[in-house]
């Protein structure tokens, strides 16, 4: 019976040209699949072009979902994503340092949703109270990963993306403000 209650992981299949999310780094293309020999070990790697930073990321196969490797958000997913990012802010620690660090986990995560509220509670704390400088960091790096993915799922450029997402959320907390 126990094993009935094993979490079951769908393996994904990556394959060159995926637009695939790395959670520390955002949306980018999966370039090319290949063998390497790395210490001594043959495996399967995946090197993906990060987009919005130019940087290549080489990440194996067999643990691409375990570094939190997906495909990027599909139409259903980017409107929920979309009525998180217009919700409320949500509770937050009010000592920066804790707060700081309950983001930080936040976005490790790698969930889209999570990442969304982030972006989100920065961008109203920012238009209310301003941030901190770590927090302007984060929250200039979350933004930056979560218009990479939208541009991808919106099928915009990078600019556009990055426009779409500073106007949404100024809207948002500007509403906030007004209510």
């Amino acid at each position: 019976m126990l094993e009935d209650l094993e979490p079951v992981t769908e393996v994904i299949e990556f394959e060159v040209d995926d637009h695939v999310v790395y959670p520390h780094h955002g949306a980018g293309k999966v370039l090319k699949k290949e063998v390497k020999k790395v210490f001594g070990e043959e495996r399967e790697y995946l090197t993906i072009k990060i987009l919005h930073n130019e940087m290549t990321v080489m990440v194996p196969c067999e643990n691409a979902q375990l570094a939190g490797l997906r495909r990027v958000i599909d139409d259903v997913t980017v409107k929920k994503v979309l009525a998180v990012l217009e919700d409320k802010v949500s509770e937050m620690p009010k000592n920066w340092n804790r707060r700081f660090k309950h983001n930080r986990d936040k976005i490790k995560t790698g969930d889209i949703y999570e990442l969304a509220e982030v972006v989100r509670n920065l961008a109203i704390r920012e238009h209310h109270k301003g941030l901190s400088t770590g927090e302007k960091q984060m929250f200039t790096r979350a933004k930056k990963i979560m218009a990479s993915e939208l541009m991808y799922a919106l099928e915009k450029d990078e600019e556009d993306a990055e426009a779409f997402l500073d106007d949404l959320l100024l809207e948002s907390a500007g509403a906030q403000l007004a209510s």
